[in-house]
C-alpha cells in the first residue's frame, strides 16, 4: 500500500514542500531515500518507541520511504510526525482520507509527545501558499504559526491527538490568536530607559541622530563612562516595527530557533550583543545546515559590538560588505543562500589598552606605540562604514549625584518617529529606502547637496583629516538628518560630535584630532530639490 503525507524542509529562507511516500511489501527491510541527514535516519528509532508507547506496533514489512524531492537534502527532526502517520496509514492501523489536506511537522519523543521545531512560521507561510487546508504543529509552536491568516493551525501535544484528529474520532478547533493586538500592546514596553542616564547629553544627542537617520555609530571613551549603558537603551528610542518588518524579523528568528515557546510576532526591534570571541560563521551565518548569523538576527534592529578591538580582526572584516549592501550572501559548495541584514551597527571601545587616554581623572600609562597598535586593530575600511564617531568623557560627580532624571526615552522616541516619517514620505517612490542612511549617491545629490559654506567646511575636513569619498557621502547623510528633522543642538562645553572619518584612528592621539574639529560639522546642508524645504524634510 502506498501512502503520502506532506511536510516541509527549511533551507535558509527557502521552504520546500516535502512529500513523504511510504510503500509496504512483504519483507523485513527498512529503506529510507531522499537525502535525509543523521537526525532523519535516527527518526526510525524514535518513531518505533513512540508507536509502542501509544499502543501501536512498528510495521513488520519491507518498507520503502521516499522523501520527495529526492535530490533536496533534508535536515532536522521535524519529519518524525508525518513519517509516523504515513507508516500507520500504510499499515492499515489508521484509516483517514484527509492526509492530502494537511501539512504536518513535529519531532517525536519516545512517549509520543511532540517537541518544538525550528521554522514553524515560514512553514506556515508555505502551507498557505500551497493551498493546504491546515497545518499541524507541536503546541509549543502554535502561536508562532497562527500568525498566518487564511490557514487552520492546530497545536497538538502528542501523536495520539494527531491520530484522533485525522481519523475524526475527536474534534479540535484551530488556534486563533489576535496577534496584532498583542503586537501593538508590547511595542512600548521597555525595561531600560534613557531617564536612568545622568549627564552625557552630547552622547544622547549622537544616539538620537543615529536613530533618526539609521546611521552606524561608534563610541570611544574610558571604562565606566556609560558606553554600554546607553547602547543598550538605544532600542527604546528607535521607531516601532511595522507588521511587515516584524514578520520578516520573526521568520529569521524562527529559522534560527531563537523564538521562545508561546511567542508569536516579535514586537520590538532586536538588539544583538555578541561576545568578542564570536566566530565568523556565527557572525554572518552559514554552517553545514545554513543558519542566519548575528547580523541577520539583528535585521531591522541593532548589532552592538562592545569592546570592538577585542574582536578577532578577520571576524570584523566580514562586516564590510553586509554593512554596505544590507544583505549577506553565503556561498558554499553545496548551497548559495542570501540573508537580509539591514541594521544599525553600534560599537564601543576604549581609547587605549589601559582605557584612560584623554581621561582627565586618570593617568594613561600607555606609550604612543601601544595606542597606535591598539587603534590599528580596527581597519580603516571598516571605520569608513561608520557614520558617527563620538568621544565620551567620564560623568562628573555633580551629574551622577543629582536626583533629577534625564529625558525619558518616550520623549526622544517621538522626535525620532517624526524624523523617520519625514524620510519615509521623501523616499516613498524609492523601493527599499526608508531612512537617510540608505540613500544612494544620486539621492544624496538630490536631497543633501551642501551650499557654499558647507562645501568650504567639507573641504577643510577632507584636507585636514584625509577623508575618503565614502566618508564625504556619509557626512552629507548625517548632515541631512541633523539639518531639518531634529531640534537645534544645545550649546555644550567641549562637545565632540559627528566626525565620519577614519584617519584620526591612524594617529597616536585620536582624541586630540577630534577636539580640533568638533560640534556639528555641517548644519547648512539643504536639499537641492525645491519641492522639499527645510521644514518638511529630515
Amino acid at each position: 500500500m502506498l501512502v503520502k503525507t506532506y511536510c516541509a524542509a527549511v533551507n535558509g529562507l527557502e521552504v520546500t514542500t516535502v512529500t513523504i511516500e511510504v510503500s509496504m511489501n512483504p519483507g523485513v527491510v527498512y529503506h529510507l531515500t531522499g537525502l535525509g541527514d543523521k537526525a532523519v535516519q535516527e527518526g526510525r528509532d524514535r518513531i518505533a518507541a513512540a508507536l509502542l508507547y501509544c499502543g501501536f506496533k512498528f510495521p513488520k514489512a519491507d518498507i520503502t520511504v521516499n522523501m520527495a524531492p529526492a535530490d533536496l537534502k533534508k535536515e532536522g527532526s521535524s519529519f518524525d510526525l508525518p513519517l509516523a502517520i504515513a507508516l500507520l496509514a500504510a499499515n492499515g492501523s489508521i484509516h483517514t482520507d484527509c492526509l492530502d489536506q494537511y501539512m504536518m511537522v513535529g519531532e517525536l519523543s519516545l512517549d509520543g509527545q511532540l517537541q518544538p521545531i525550528k521554522g514553524a512560521l515560514p512553514i506556515a507561510i508555505k502551507a498557505r501558499s500551497e493551498h493546504f487546508k491546515g497545518l499541524i504543529v507541536p503546541k509549543s509552536n502554535v502561536r508562532e504559526a497562527a500568525v498566518v491568516n487564511n490557514l487552520e493551525v492546530y497545536g497538538m501535544e502528542n501523536m495520539l491527538d494527531v491520530i484522533q484528529f485525522l481519523t475524526g474520532k475527536e474534534r479540535f478547533e484551530p488556534v486563533v490568536i489576535d496577534t496584532r493586538k498583542e503586537f501593538y500592546e508590547q511595542q512600548t514596553r521597555f525595561d531600560l530607559d534613557f531617564c536612568d542616564v545622568r549627564g552625557q547629553e552630547n552622547v544622547k544627542r549622537a544616539l538620537e541622530v543615529a536613530a533618526a537617520g539609521g546611521h552606524n555609530l561608534i563610541m570611544v571613551g574610558p571604562p565606566g563612562s556609560g558606553k554600554s549603558m546607553m547602547a543598550k537603551r538605544l532600542p527604546s528610542i528607535l521607531p516601532p516595527l511595522s507588521l511587515s518588518e516584524s514578520l520578516e524579523t520573526t521568520q529569521l528568528h524562527s529559522i534560527a530557533g531563537k523564538l521562545g515557546c508561546g511567542t508569536s510576532l516579535i514586537s520590538q526591534r532586536p538588539f544583538r550583543s555578541p561576545h568578542h570571541t564570536i566566530s565568523e560563521v556565527a557572525l554572518v551565518g552559514g554552517g553545514t545546515n545554513p543558519m542566519p548569523g548575528e547580523i541577520s538576527l539583528a535585521h531591522n534592529g541593532v548589532l552592538f559590538c562592545d569592546e570592538l578591538p577585542e574582536f578577532n580582526k578577520h571576524t570584523l572584516e566580514v562586516l564590510r560588505q553586509p554593512l554596505e549592501d544590507r544583505k549577506i550572501t553565503i556561498s558554499r559548495a553545496k548551497y548559495n543562500i542570501e540573508f537580509p541584514c539591514s541594521l544599525m551597527f553600534v560599537a564601543s571601545m576604549n581609547p587605549c589598552p589601559c582605557g584612560y587616554y584623554g581621561d582627565p581623572t586618570h593617568h594613561c600609562v600607555c606609550t604612543p606605540g601601544q595606542i597606535q597598535h591598539y587603534m590599528n586593530k580596527i581597519s580603516g575600511p571598516l571605520l569608513d562604514r561608520i557614520d558617527i564617531q563620538c568621544a565620551i568623557t567620564p560623568v562628573p560627580f555633580k551629574d551622577i549625584s543629582r536626583g533629577k532624571e534625564g529625558e525619558a526615552s518616550a520623549e526622544i522616541r517621538q522626535r525620532v518617529i517624526r524624523a523617520r516619517e519625514i524620510q519615509t514620505e521623501r523616499f516613498r517612490d524609492v523601493k527599499g529606502v526608508h531612512c537617510n542612511a540608505q540613500m544612494s549617491e544620486r539621492m544624496i545629490h538630490a536631497y543633501a547637496e551642501p551650499d557654499d559654506q558647507g562645501i568650504a567646511m567639507l573641504r577643510m575636513a577632507m584636507e585636514r583629516l584625509s577623508l575618503s569619498a565614502r566618508a564625504y557621502s556619509r557626512i552629507l547623510k548625517v548632515a541631512r538628518t541633523i539639518a531639518s528633522s531634529l531640534p537645534p543642538m544645545p550649546k555644550l562645553p567641549n562637545t565632540i560630535f559627528i566626525i565620519p572619518t577614519i584617519s584620526i584612528f591612524g594617529t597616536a592621539k585620536p582624541l586630540t584630532a577630534w577636539k580640533r574639529f568638533s560640534t556639528n560639522p555641517i548644519a547648512s546642508c539643504r536639499p537641492k530639490s525645491t519641492k522639499n524645504t527645510a521644514s518638511t524634510t529630515g
